[in-house]
């Protein structure tokens, strides 16, 4: 059963793909700023920052792709939806954000052992400050869309803002250090190496939360006991049991046996087993599919199902 709430599907999905071509659309610009930031700024931190933002503008494309396909309806050769689409691209926006963390220490701890000096102006500095700003401001853009759609892709992408910001920060401590100290002038790779450790530890948590979805794994304990409890809340049931659940991108797919009264008409169970999917759509947030099985309420059914 789905529930009668396409509306609300278009308007997230809306929302999804605005503030992923808003995230697009500034990171264009923040490749064009750092880049000339860099250059007249003389300043190569704040160009191998603005390559970082280049990967951005991957990590996007892939955000779009996930929310046009992963947020399609079901069909005839996907009967459980395309969740899983959306799932794929934020595994592909965590392994993006790992491969970029794992580049930025490495380029970071080899700048330190050659003992790469820079010499950058001030006009280095206010990019990489203009460059915090405006991502911090797309990184709590983006999460608070991702969560209010339910959005795993949106709210890896939104990560993926704050990393680039956090190596901005990196850039700009460093930059300003060498600027005001020249002496100093490992001061921005060290900042590198320590900002490269926040982003592989959000990378490679996004990268594990994927994973887990699409090898199956079921929700939380607390998630199950309370879609047992709510479902156990309706007239008519007696007992829920077997209940399994697994997540397809935004949404949770959700199979449970409902025992009835072994007296009551065929007609009357299916009633019951509506009541029971109904009640769970309309009470458990991102619940898109339910799918019961009526077993009726007998001591020779429960032994016999002991046995099997």
């Amino acid at each position: 059963m789905t529930p009668p709430e396409k509306h609300i599907h278009d308007a997230d999905l809306a929302a999804g793909l605005r503030v992923t071509w808003v995230g697009l659309a500034v990171n264009l610009l923040l490749v064009g700023l750092k880049l000339w930031g860099g250059i007249i700024g003389r300043s190569q931190a704040l160009i191998a920052d603005a390559v970082h933002s280049v990967s951005d503008l991957f990590s996007d494309a892939v955000v779009l792709l996930g929310l046009r396909w992963g947020r399609k309806e079901a069909d005839e050769d996907h009967p459980f939806g395309h969740g899983r689409i959306e799932t794929i691209a934020s595994l592909i926006v965590g392994l993006l954000l790992l491969v970029v963390g794992i580049g930025i220490a490495y380029n970071a701890v080899l700048s330190i052992y050659t003992h790469q000096a820079s010499s950058p102006t001030l006009l280095a500095i206010v990019a990489a400050a203009a460059s915090i700003l405006i991502k911090e401001a797309m990184y709590w853009y983006t999460v608070i869309v991702g969560r209010r759609i339910n959005s795993m892709a949106v709210i890896a992408n939104a990560w993926h803002h704050r990393s680039d910001a956090m190596s901005s920060v990196a850039v700009l401590i460093g930059v300003a250090i060498v600027y005001f100290k020249p002496a100093w002038y490992l001061a921005d790779a060290i900042a590198a190496v320590l900002v490269s450790f926040f982003i592989l530890r959000v990378s490679t948590g996004l990268t594990w939360s994927a994973f887990k979805e699409l090898a199956d794994t079921a929700p939380d304990r607390a998630l199950l006991r309370e879609i047992r409890e709510t479902a156990q809340s309706v007239t008519g049931a007696r007992e829920i049991h077997d209940v399994m659940a697994r997540r397809s991108g935004p949404y949770l797919l959700v199979e449970l046996h409902v025992v009835v009264d072994k007296s009551i008409t065929v007609e009357q169970g299916h009633a019951i087993s509506k009541d029971v999917e109904h009640h769970l759509l309309h009470e458990i947030k991102g619940l898109r599919r339910v799918i019961t099985h009526i077993d009726p309420d007998t001591k020779d059914h429960r032994e016999s199902s002991k046995d099997t």
